[in-house]
């Protein structure tokens, strides 16, 4: 064989790596054909001689045990065996992988692979899809460090390996290992006085059920599963427009602050609208199916991005609730795992029941449901207080009138005289306080054409023009015998050929036309008609300002109504329109004055009725209550107005799903697919058509090992920055073996055992030894293991992106918790959307409390990530994340010294160094190292930051302007009883305290 360099390379690598790799994995222990062999035929193999049926080279599958040793393996005898030999070969034409792949094996691979084969070849079903096996235990033999079974297990394979454990880490990296890991924060100050002064494992059992029981905690662990779910605040496509889907994620924290199980948490994603009676909160749940990526684009094909949301769907329900990338398979059936492109369809059919469309409409995503707030839903509580305490006072005010009754007929009988009318202007000059529709045109009285006062407004319309008010705060209330008006002047030279008066008692079914009925809203077609269309004949003159009059009840409007919103409506031509408003009269009509004259005890019930309703409309106390009433109703409809909106799913008839050859959505050739689950993992016994909701029962199934084995590595993960199995998104072929998966067994075990308890699995994790190890490993064991499979030491890693800002808030004290909301708009750069179009659009950051609330609340803009989030590695959430990347790069210092979140942190913290830090500047800078990283400052960096104060204090004392401008950054108001080149300069030293590597690792 032709010796290429790189093939010499190659060679080289493996000869230097065999004596370690084949001692460990060959001579003290038999091959394990999951562990050892199959990650190599995975990798070197299986694209040409693995699952995908169509694809395989020259007939052989070597994932498959009868037909390789059919054609390729002679179980017992690697000399006889047509695979070793290929492996071994030096004929490039024969050599196995191909030269062109560049996949050579190395010595200690190919050592594996023929001492495999000597033993017999035997296969073993790919690990994760075998059942629970519950491992195991021996207390008695285990060391005395161990806390609990997941030392226990540890402590075996430490054994195995001649390797010890790392000590205990100290109490104070303990208490902010546990306070980062748990709720995404440092420690308060009392949780740090309560444990550093009584460090006992009571004092941390307690400390760890605080820290579960906190809502930082739900927040905390959103985080990751809005990474896995791709959350976000846009559609991603095209314009990557607004979407509004911030009740999904309170719906994450508050699952998980409060403890949801996790089997009825993937139930209500799944299919919450499906369950019976479903809640508010399972409709939110149901979000879960619509986070797709969706597009607006006028030219986008709808089958094809119909075709691109089935595909994303399955890979993102695959990935998050089996560790499995069944996405692989949508062109071809899966080449490293048993997924067929069948199972890829028949997986996504189960989603073919979503009301969606290929292409949606601006800013339109149904179905869509609105949801109150944890601050609106309290609001509206209140407000139904008040207004039950109101209709209470009025119904008390209703009694004291009727007890009064006698005397004010009386007294109105001997006062009766002439008709009086009094006219109650509504609407007069200027633009009502109220929300405002349509074009107010307001024409002045130099102008001409003005009735009274100082404006009218006019109108012009080629066809149907409008303007109207709503939610007046001045309302107006229906007396009995009311008339309404308006002056209107209807210019000769431009008529129109019909205009409409319309009043809001809350709907507005209340109108009166004159002229034709080109005005459609309401038109019934008929002169006369109903209340909606009230025709009151022919256009009044022209050229001459007139007073149209309708009467209350003519239109609908019957007594102690309260109307806020008026409408001005005209069909072509020039309109102004000036004073509107009431006309009451004072007058008694002859049937009120003689049921008034009657008895009392011989009245009919008609003439009760009508005295007291009479009564009633002209009480001045009455009538202020009833307004009082209106303007708690109005406040309720405002918050239910103001509630943010979400996208849930909606179960319709089920569209066709075809198998697409080669994933091509034009192709109609494929087989139709009912749902079903992945074949060689079985059948769902169903009645009729499966659903989504008994794909979500079989992912809960307790022997859908999958579900438990997925999420309990990513909580491992989550505590020690790595999983059990390093491959946290990929539980499949092209996965990793798990370091020990004894105790991925157990941990999944005790999961569903608990109930799909995610604080017990949590509770038991950090509850170990293993968890409470130090993170700093020994010369030997950093050599030994340097990726941490053993975990013989804790892991130590930087903290996430929105931890780091909200670390920067907390400290300075400017951190804002609420839980819930709209998503909050940090500062960002001027100018950082211009590249966005349909519709070109600016950020505008937030300028109240919500400038400071944590990052899990920050807008998500999928195409345009903020930059700090962007800068520490968060993901564009496109697709699922379930391992972030941690760079360290120049870029993330530069953002912790000059983005003006973190400019402004350090200033508010620079205040609070100088009024809590002590005198002196030495007492400072050591108030201010403690409080940003929980330890004493050593000599070396308190000199280095003392002479940056200094330096800098001088500095600002020459330059007062830079001082000014420094400590100007944000929207918190300066401190201005401290001196501001002092400010300043502290500033710049708690600009490198927030910028230290410890401040921002998590040890």
């Amino acid at each position: 064989m032709k010796k290429t360099p790189q093939r010499f390379a190659i060679a080289l690598f493996g000869l230097l790596t065999f004596a370690f790799d084949s001692q460990n994995a060959t001579a003290d222990r038999p091959v394990s054909f999951n562990r050892d062999i199959r990650p190599i035929l995975t990798d070197r193999c299986f694209a040409c001689h693995g699952p995908d049926a169509e694809t395989v080279a020259a007939g052989l599958r070597l994932d498959l045990r009868d037909e390789a040793i059919q054609e390729a393996i002679v179980p017992g005898d690697s000399d006889a065996s047509e695979l070793i030999r290929r492996i071994l070969s030096t004929d490039e034409d024969n050599v196995m992988p191909p030269p062109e792949l560049h996949k050579a094996l190395d010595p200690s691979q190919i050592a594996l692979l023929k001492q495999w084969v000597s033993e017999g070849a035997p296969y073993e079903q790919h690990w994760a899809y075998t059942p629970l096996q519950k491992p195991h235990i021996d207390p008695a033999n285990a060391p005395a460090w161990c806390r609990n079974d997941i030392d226990r297990l540890i402590a075996a394979r430490l054994r195995d390996e001649g390797v010890e454990p790392s000590p205990r880490a100290d109490h104070t990296t303990l208490l902010r290992r546990l306070a980062w890991d748990l709720t995404g924060l440092p420690p308060t100050a009392e949780q740090a006085d309560a444990f550093l002064n009584n460090p006992s494992d009571q004092a941390y059992a307690q400390l760890v059920d605080e820290l579960l029981a906190s809502p930082r905690y739900g927040e905390r662990m959103a985080i990751y599963w809005l990474d896995l779910v791709r959350y976000a605040d846009t559609v991603g496509y095209h314009g990557d427009q607004d979407v509004s889907m911030s009740p999904y994620r309170d719906y994450v924290i508050n699952a998980f602050h409060q403890n949801l199980p996790y089997d009825q948490f993937v139930r209500e994603q799944i299919a919450g609208d499906l369950l019976p009676d479903p809640t508010t909160d399972q409709l939110v749940a149901s979000g879960y199916n619509r986070l797709n990526q969706t597009t607006e684009e006028g030219g986008a094909q709808p089958k094809e991005y119909l075709a691109i949301y089935f595909a994303d769907r399955v890979r993102n329900v695959s990935q998050v609730f089996m560790g499995a990338t069944v996405g692989c398979a949508q062109c071809h059936d899966h080449k490293y795992d048993p997924y067929t492109s069948k199972d890829f369809y028949s997986l996504g059919a189960f989603f073919a029941d979503l009301q969606e469309q290929g292409k949606y409409d601006a800013r339109s995503r149904p179905p869509e449901m609105p949801v109150l707030t944890a601050d609106q839903t309290a609001r509206i509580a209140e407000l139904d207080r008040q207004l039950a305490d109101a209709k209470q006072e009025l119904t008390t005010i209703e009694k004291r009138l009727l007890s009064e009754q006698p005397a004010w007929e009386s007294t109105l009988l001997a006062a009766t005289s002439e008709p009086q009318e009094a006219e109650h202007v509504w609407l007069g000059d200027g633009k009502p306080e109220a929300e405002l529709n349509g074009d107010w045109n307001l024409v002045s009285a130099a102008d001409g054409h003005v009735y009274q006062g100082a404006d009218a407004r006019k109108q012009v319309a080629v066809g149907l023009t409008q303007h109207f008010f709503i939610k007046s705060k001045k309302t107006l209330v229906i007396e009995a015998g009311m008339r309404l008006f308006s002056w209107v002047y209807l210019d000769p030279e431009n008529p129109p050929t019909a205009i409409m008066l319309q009043f809001n008692d809350g709907e507005w079914n209340h109108r009166a036309v004159w002229g034709s009925l080109d005005i459609p809203y309401g038109r019934t077609d008929k002169p006369g008609g109903a209340n909606d269309y009230r025709h009151r004949g022919e256009l009044p003159a022209t050229g001459q300002w007139v007073r149209l009059e309708i009467d209350a009840a003519d239109v609908g409007l019957t007594p102690s109504t309260t109307i806020h919103g008026m409408a001005f409506t005209q069909f072509v031509g020039t309109v102004y329109w000036d004073t509107a408003g009431a006309i009451a009269s004072s007058a008694l009509t002859p049937k009120l004055i003689a049921a008034m004259n009657e008895p009392a005890s011989s009245r009919s019930k008609d003439q009760s009725k009508l005295i007291r309703d009479h009564y009633f409309s002209v009480a001045q106390q009455r009538l202020d209550q009833l307004a009082v009433i209106e303007a708690l109703k109005s406040s309720q409809t405002n918050v239910r107005e103001s509630a943010p909106t979400t996208l849930i799913s909606k179960s319709v008839s089920p569209r066709e799903i075809r198998v697409l050859n080669r994933g091509n959505w034009m192709d109609e050739s494929g087989e139709i697919v009912q749902p079903a689950i992945p074949a060689f993992l079985g059948t769902l016994e169903t009645e009729g058509r499966a659903s989504r909701l008994d794909l979500a029962n079989w992912l809960c199934r307790d022997d859908n090992v999958l579900t438990a084995r997925t999420m309990v590595n990513r909580l491992w993960y989550l505590m020690f920055g790595r999983g059990i199995c390093s491959s946290v998104d990929d539980l499949g072929g092209q996965g990793t073996y798990p370091s020990q998966p004894e105790l991925l067994d157990y941990l999944a075990g005790e999961f569903v055992q608990s109930g799909w308890n995610i604080k017990h699995v949590l509770r038991l994790i950090v509850s170990s030894a293993t968890y409470q190890q130090s993170s700093k490993p020994t010369p030997d064991l950093r050599a030994r293991d340097p990726y941490n499979e053993l975990f013989a030491r804790q892991g130590r890693f930087r903290i996430g992106a929105e931890m780091v800002r909200d670390a920067a808030l907390w400290h300075s004290g400017l951190l804002v918790e609420r839980v819930g909301g709209v998503s909050a708009k940090p500062y960002q750069p001027d100018g950082y959307y211009d590249q966005l179009n349909f519709p070109r659009r600016s950020y505008k950051p937030d300028v109240n409390e919500d400038q400071y609330r944590r990052g899990v609340y920050t807008h998500w803009q999928r195409t345009f990530l903020h930059p700090m989030l962007k800068a520490f590695d968060a993901p564009s959430r496109e697709e699922c994340t379930a391992i972030r990347s941690r760079s360290n790069t120049p870029l993330q210092a530069l953002v912790l010294l000059n983005d003006p979140t973190f400019v402004e942190a350090a200033r508010v913290f620079a205040a609070r160094i100088m009024r809590e830090g002590g005198a002196s500047s030495t007492d400072r800078i050591q108030w201010a190292y403690q409080a940003a990283v929980m330890r004493p400052c050593s000599p070396f960096v308190s000199e280095q930051l003392e002479s940056i104060f200094t330096s800098h204090h001088q500095s600002f004392i020459a330059d007062s302007d830079a001082a000014a401008a420094l400590i100007a950054h944000g929207n918190s108001s300066v401190a201005t009883d401290l001196d501001a080149a002092e400010l300043a300069a502290w500033t710049s030293v708690a600009r490198v305290i927030l910028n230290l590597n410890e401040t921002i690792t998590r040890y």
